[in-house]
C-alpha cells in the first residue's frame, strides 16, 4: 500500500510540473479560467493611482481594473471568479507581466520602447504632465527658467537660461522617463549641475524641504496629491508650468491580443459610458478640457 501511495504522489507531482511550464504559456484567458483567478498587479506607493489598502488595493487605476475584471468575468462565464491583488515594485513590475505572475499591470507607465521589448500595452487611461516642486525661497533666476519666462533671444537666451539653471541639484525619480529627459536637456543646455535620484516622490519632496536639492521633478498629480498633506508643504510650491506631457497605459502580456481586445473594449467603453471621467473626479480632482478631448481620441470605435 505504502508503495503504491508514494508512486501515486510521484506521478501526482510529475504531473503538476508538467502542467506548470503550459500554464505559464497559456494565454491569459486560460490561465484565468484554469486557475479561477484573475491577479491584478499594481504599485503599492503611487497615489492616486495605486495605494495598498489591507490585502487590496484602491486609487484610479484599480478602479479600472476592477471594471475590466467584471468584464473577465463575462467573458469567461464565471461570475465567481476570484479577483486577487499583488503588489509589485517597479523594477520587477515588467517581468511580473511577461512571466504570468500577474496578468494586468493596472498601475499607468509610459508605453516606452524598451518596456515594448517584454509587455504590451491598452489604449492610454491617463495622460501625465512633467512637473516640479521647489521651496518658496528658490532662487529668483531658477524660478523664472523654469517657469519659462526667459525671453527667447538665442545666445543671449542659452546663457540667461544655463546661469538660472548651473549649480544646481535636481532630483527625480530613479530609472524612468523623466530621468532620461532631464539628462537630455541638461546635456542640451550645457547646465553643468547635480542630478540625484530617489526611490519614489515623497523620497524626491523630502530632499527639496530639507534643502538637499533644490528642485523635484515628477508626475503633476501625484505631486499635488503628496502636498496636500505633507508636513513642509508650506514652504514648497509646485510650479505651474508642465514640460512634458506623455500618454500612460496598462501593461499586459506581449503576445495575447485576445486579452489586449478585452481590455481596450472594457476601456473604451468606460471612455463613452463617462465612467473615466467620474474616477477622475473621484481620484484626480477632476479633469481638464484637454483631458476630455483626448478621451474621445483614446477610446477605441
Amino acid at each position: 500500500m505504502n508503495v503504491q501511495r508514494i508512486k501515486a504522489t510521484h506521478l501526482l507531482l510529475v504531473s503538476l510540473l508538467a502542467m506548470a511550464p503550459a500554464l505559464a504559456d497559456a494565454n491569459t484567458l486560460d490561465r484565468v479560467r484554469t486557475s479561477n483567478t484573475f491577479t491584478l498587479g499594481y504599485l503599492p506607493d503611487l497615489a492616486p493611482f495605486s495605494v495598498q489598502a489591507g490585502d487590496k488595493a484602491s486609487g484610479y487605476a484599480i478602479e479600472l481594473c476592477q471594471k475590466i475584471a467584471d468584464s473577465v468575468k463575462v467573458e469567461l462565464g464565471l461570475p465567481d471568479l476570484q479577483v486577487r491583488y499583488q503588489p509589485v515594485s517597479l523594477d520587477d513590475a515588467m517581468t511580473a507581466v511577461s512571466t504570468g505572475k500577474i496578468d494586468i499591470l493596472c498601475t499607468p507607465s509610459p508605453p516606452t520602447l524598451a518596456r515594448r521589448k517584454q509587455v504590451s500595452y491598452s489604449v492610454p487611461i491617463y495622460t501625465a504632465g512633467l512637473s516640479v516642486v521647489v521651496r518658496q525661497e528658490a532662487p529668483e533666476a531658477l524660478i523664472n527658467v523654469l517657469n519659462g519666462k526667459v525671453a527667447r533671444t538665442g545666445p543671449t537666451w542659452r546663457a540667461t537660461v544655463n546661469h538660472g539653471l548651473s549649480d544646481q541639484t535636481y532630483a527625480t525619480t530613479a530609472g524612468g522617463i523623466t530621468e532620461t529627459w532631464i539628462r537630455q536637456q541638461m546635456r542640451l543646455l550645457g547646465v553643468v549641475a547635480n542630478l540625484v535620484t530617489v526611490k519614489n516622490t515623497e523620497a524626491g519632496v523630502n530632499l527639496v524641504a530639507e534643502g538637499k536639492a533644490d528642485a523635484f521633478f515628477a508626475e503633476r498629480i501625484m505631486l499635488s496629491n503628496l502636498l496636500a498633506t505633507h508636513p513642509s508643504a508650506a514652504k514648497l510650491v509646485l510650479l505651474d508650468r508642465v514640460f512634458e506631457y506623455s500618454p500612460t497605459a496598462m501593461a499586459l502580456d506581449r503576445d495575447d491580443e485576445n486579452f489586449r481586445l478585452l481590455v481596450d473594449t472594457a476601456l473604451s467603453e468606460m471612455y463613452r459610458s463617462g465612467e473615466i471621467e467620474q474616477a477622475c473626479n473621484t481620484y484626480l480632482g477632476g479633469i481638464s478640457d484637454m483631458a476630455k478631448n483626448l478621451f474621445k481620441v483614446y477610446a477605441i470605435p
